[in-house]
């Protein structure tokens, strides 16, 4: 069997920068690439060495109406796992952003955030 891992999810959202920031400033990633897209979109590309978040949009683009977990292809959430959950949540806090739905779990604890354009997070660590 090939060993496989997750290289990205591209997503849609309302502002690439916007969104970059906010990723960088709580998960201190970094900008891998940016520029022009499909359909006369622009892409930033954010993430880590190994796998990235590609953040894209074009112009006009549409909020859903429809709740993800009852759409097929839905995307429910992204998570993410981090060293200092306590660390991960006050950055949340400090970006304007209330964390929700904390749990603690085996093997790990967790949290949720929804971002401005109600793209839900969980942030977890084992």
């Amino acid at each position: 069997m090939t060993n496989a891992f997750l290289e990205h999810v591209n997503i849609t959202v309302s502002n690439p920068e916007h969104t970059a920031e906010l990723l960088i400033k709580i998960f201190g990633w970094h900008i891998r690439w940016q520029g022009d897209a499909t359909h006369a979109g622009r892409t930033i590309h954010v993430g880590t060495a190994d796998n990235y978040i590609a953040l894209f949009s074009k112009a006009n683009p549409q909020k859903s109406v429809e709740d993800s977990y009852d759409t097929i292809g839905g995307l429910n959430h992204l998570g993410i796992v981090v060293d200092d959950l306590d660390d991960a949540e006050q950055r949340v806090r400090q970006a304007g952003y209330e964390p929700h739905s904390h749990a603690d779990y085996e093997p790990g604890r967790r949290f949720y955030f929804n971002d401005g354009d109600d793209i839900e997070f969980e942030v977890v660590s084992y």
